[in-house]
Formats: C-alpha cells, structure tokens, sequence
C-alpha cells in the first residue's frame, strides 16, 4: 500500500525535473542571443518527444526567425504529439513574422510549458489563449524566476519604456578608478578584462559619458571573443565636445555609434562620419537621462552596459535608471587624491542611499568581482 501511494509522487517528481531540464536548456539557448536580437527578446525552445529532444531553436540574430519556429523547423515531423518547452510566450500577433502561437498549432504540438509571460500588449495572454482554444495543454510558470531575470530587458521597455541598465565599474579596494593624474590602465587583470568584454557582448549596446570618450579615447568593441556581432557605442553628451579624429569617429561607419545630446548641438560633423543623432531633452545644461533612455528604448534596445565615467554613472543613479551594478576590484589601493567611481550623489542621510543586493560575488584570476541587484 505504500508503494502504490508513493508511485504517483514518484512521477510526479520525475516530470517536474525532466520540465526544470528541458526548460533550463531552452533558458540556455535564449541567452546565446542575448545582445545578437534585439529588439525581439532572446527566447529559447526545445521539443521533446517520448523524453527525446526533437528540437531546439533560439530567436536568430536580429530577432528572426523566432524560437519557436527554429526548433519546429529541425523538428519536423516529429513536432506532432511533442511538447514545446518556451522561456517567453509565444507571440499571437502578426508582425514581421507570423504568430509562434499559429506554428505551434499547426505542427501538431500537443502541450506547451511556458516559463513566463509577454507583458507586451499585443501578446499578453493572447498567445496562451490562442493555444488553449486549439486544444493544446499548457504549463505555466517553469523556472519562472530565471526567465523573467533573462527577459528584463526586454520586459522594461514593454513596461517601462526604458531599457536594462547594467553599471560597470572597475575600481581599487578603496574604490577609486584612477589616479589624480587620470591613469589608469590597468587596474584590473587580463582575465577580468576579458569577461567585461564577454559582458559587453550579451548587451545590445555599449555606453559612456563624453568625459570617458575624452579621456580614454575608447574602443567599445567585443574583442578576442569571435564576436559576429557587435554592440552598438552609445555616448551621452549634451554639447557634443567630442574628438572627431578618435576610435569612435574612425569606426562609426563600420560599428554603430549613437550619439544622445541636445537638440543645440551640432551634430552635422560626426553624422558625415556615419553616427546616428539622438536629440534628448536636457535638464539644465545636461542630458535628460530619463528621455535619453526612452528613446534608446524605442530604437530597439533592451539591453544596455554602461561603463561609466563617474558623472554619467552617478547622474544614472540619482535618476533611479541602474537595474544592476557590476563591481570589478582590483589589487591595489590609490588613497583619498585618486578619482572616484562616482560623481556626487547628493545622499545626505545614509537611508536615502541607493541599496542593493548581492547576486554573485567569485575571483577573477587576481581580482574580485560582485554583481548586485538594485533592492
């Protein structure tokens, strides 16, 4: 009696790992595109039949085709009778592609195990729905929590209008990024180097203030990690004093370069060179950062890994506009004349500081780095 009451619990147990497995792969094929389609969020599918993958697909770069139909496209027909394992929900609408939701009907596809929902107005439920009228089961809610962290982005400028803002800084243990002299390189090691450049190729774009472009004279590009793909540079400067004879300017035909200032500026030199223009609204005689992030929002990006300096990264945090900080620590130490990480915050009173949780915290060969949620 025993083991008969126990069977039930048994499989039970069995199918809901074998759902965790399917759909942490379909997770992990979504993130491969992560910063390769936008402004389509980065979804993953797998199919299975009888326990056996028959499928699997991520959205392609530039956002098509879409997950859904990569995975039926390798499936067949075996797809008929399988279940799609999907890290978003499946589109309803008709745009530059037909509904995933109608492809997944039309293959025969007899269940769907969604991990979670599209709070764009034009799918929002609609996808589900569309499913269940067809008669095909659907499973809600599967390792929920990674989706919806992998999707942020993405659900930000659905919700929000505004992308997700990921702030890097790389700083001494007593959280200086240069000397008083302005030097810098290096304080962190090759091998934290190179995973910020593997960060910077999971976002859709790259920025900095203009005192970073001044000084630095930055690349901004994904290097040593086959990257096919490149994030575009994203520079914020009000009056657009910027060298024209910089990386940047040299590459602005080859790898975007968006430029966010004020309608006043003269932009005309470095559009011949091949940059787009965004006019933003200013406040006083800087750039409305909240506006600025909107309209990136509504040109398509989702993901954004921002690289300071330390004005542009303070001005994002008194504007309640950093979603996650990513803190690189070096070895060394440089004393109270060394440059902070950031600008003033104007927090005079501990409680109004901006909080944060931590997500990760690991050595980077010889360095330390932490990741941190805003609270």
């Amino acid at each position: 009696m025993i083991l008969t009451n126990s069977f039930p619990n048994c499989v039970r147990m069995q199918k809901q790992k074998s759902d965790a497995r399917f759909m942490a792969l379909a997770l992990s094929l979504g993130r491969r595109g992560m910063g390769r389609v936008w402004p389509n969020p980065a979804v993953g599918c797998v199919i299975v039949r009888d326990g056996v993958i028959v499928g699997r697909g991520r959205t392609a770069d530039g956002g098509r085709p879409h997950a859904e139909t990569e995975a039926l496209c390798q499936a067949g027909d075996k797809a008929r009778g399988a279940t799609a394992y999907v890290s978003l929900e499946p589109c309803s609408h008709h745009g530059k592609t037909p509904p995933c939701a109608n492809a997944l009907i039309d293959a025969g596809i007899a269940e769907v195990v969604v991990a979670t929902g599209d709070p764009n107005p034009q799918v929002s439920g609609a996808g589900i729905a569309m499913l269940e009228a067809a008669g095909i089961a659907v499973r809600m809610g599967i390792l929920k929590e990674q989706a919806d962290a992998d999707h942020a982005g993405f659900f930000l400028t659905q919700t929000r209008g505004r992308p997700y803002i990921t702030l890097k800084l790389a700083t001494t243990l007593d959280g200086h990024i240069a000397t008083t002299t302005g030097d810098s390189q290096w304080i962190t090691g090759p091998q934290a180097r190179r995973l910020v450049h593997a960060m910077r190729a999971r976002h859709d774009a790259v920025m900095v203030g203009a005192g970073t472009v001044r000084a630095d004279d930055p690349m901004l590009d994904v290097r040593d990690m086959g990257a096919e793909r490149q994030p575009v540079r994203v520079v914020i400067s009000s009056d657009l004093n910027l060298p024209t004879n910089g990386k940047l300017a040299r590459t602005a035909k080859d790898q975007p370069v968006w430029l966010c200032h004020s309608p006043a500026a003269d932009a005309r030199d470095w559009k011949a060179l091949g940059a787009h223009s965004i006019l933003a609204k200013t406040k006083g005689s800087n750039v409305d950062l909240s506006d600025a992030m909107g309209q990136l929002a509504g040109a398509g990006l989702t993901r954004i890994f921002c690289e300071g300096g330390g004005q542009l990264a303070a001005s994002l945090m008194k504007a309640g506009l950093v979603d996650e900080l990513v803190l690189f620590n070096g070895p060394k130490v440089i004393g109270g004349d060394g440059m902070s990480a950031l600008g003033t915050l104007g927090v005079t009173v501990l409680e109004n500081a901006p909080r944060f949780e931590l997500l990760e915290h690991r050595a980077i060969g010889g360095d330390v780095m932490s990741r941190w949620r805003v609270a």
